[in-house]
């Protein structure tokens, strides 16, 4: 019977294509030019912050000041990186730096001194992300409803306790870490924090099984629960690290503004989603970047000083961020449809 055996390969045979590279070719390179894409947008606002403002944009106190804003938020857009990359959301983040800023500043929490401040801080950021854990993970209830309620309670206690009335820090030795004479090498203590903090969620994310199980679920969850993850307990994780990151934002921002107010933390979670969306991490799961995040905090942070600066209205300056956030959208949506 006679077989037909098929020629082997040449060595000359055309290697495959860009368009034929290997999925996680694919990847790398996409994510590649969104960093590129990233920095580029950042450059030209440095340009632009320049041109228009030569002697204050590019004044050292004011980039350290730029960068020192950036590290408060984030800090929090850390902790949504991976809630986001999971497929949730987390839309109490600025009420929780609220709550944890003013219940760290009471009279009775500034006796125990520096130490217990940033203790209350962290020990009310991570009971208000347990909270959600546990409502969204073994609760069921959705992501959005479950941290809008976490909103609207942690914000109305945040007034309670204040009382409308603004907390001013009396420990020297925190309010110490705002000053210039703390500085490490020209470099602000809340931006080595800031820093600190990206470098472990980087590794935690792309170097740990943590990391791997978060984009799984947020990828495909009842593939990731077939595959052994437990599910549940990762969400209540995920949950928790955003309320500790929540905590020491909270603390970054007693520092910087030397008090604790029921107003703390405005908008923090419309800005830590928009620095995560731009920065290239999936609205709906199973892909997220700290890289990119981080980018997108430090792209906002400059619009809001450029507007400062040159005396714009601060209606344009959320337009314009608006219209960043769409356009970052509608990349994501095109790159989606081509995979």
């Amino acid at each position: 019977m006679t077989q037909h055996v098929s020629p082997p390969r040449d060595s000359t045979d055309k290697m495959p294509s860009t368009g034929e590279l290997p999925g996680w070719r694919t990847v790398v390179a996409r994510a590649d030019v969104r960093t590129l894409s990233l920095l580029g947008v950042l450059a030209a606002l440095i340009v632009i912050g320049g041109v228009t403002r030569p002697d204050e944009f590019l004044d050292t106190r004011n980039l350290q000041l730029v960068l020192t804003q950036a590290s408060v938020i984030g800090v929090v857009t850390v902790g949504m990186t991976f809630v986001i990359t999971s497929g949730g959301i987390d839309l109490s983040v600025g009420a929780i730096v609220a709550l944890a800023s003013v219940w760290a500043t009471t009279v009775a929490t500034q006796e125990y001194g520096f130490a217990g401040i940033l203790f209350t801080a962290v020990l009310v950021g991570l009971a208000c992300g347990l909270v959600n854990g546990l409502l969204i993970a073994y609760g069921g209830m959705v992501p959005f409803i479950a941290t809008l309620a976490m909103l609207a309670s942690a914000r109305g206690l945040a007034l309670q306790i204040t009382d409308g009335r603004t907390q001013i820090v009396s420990v020297d030795s925190l309010l110490k870490l705002g000053e210039r004479d703390s500085y490490v090498l020209g470099v602000p203590p809340l931006v080595l924090v800031f820093a600190v903090v990206t470098v472990i969620g980087w590794l935690a994310l792309n170097r740990t099984t943590f990391g791997r199980r978060t984009v799984a679920v947020g990828g495909n969850a009842e593939a990731a629960r077939l595959a052994g993850i437990d599910v549940r307990r990762q969400r209540l994780y995920l949950y928790l690290f955003s309320g500790l990151c929540c905590g020491i934002a909270a603390f970054l921002l007693i520092i910087l503004s030397g008090s604790g107010q029921n107003t703390n933390g405005n908008l923090y979670e419309l800005d830590a989603i928009a620095a995560a969306i731009i920065g290239g991490t999936l609205l709906s799961g199973g892909r997220g970047t700290i890289t990119g995040s981080v980018l997108g905090v430090l792209i906002f942070t400059t619009i809001t000083n450029i507007f400062a600066l040159n005396n714009l209205q601060s209606d344009v300056q959320q337009i314009a961020k608006g219209a960043i956030i769409v356009a970052a959208v509608l990349v994501q949506r095109r790159t989606a449809s081509t995979t």
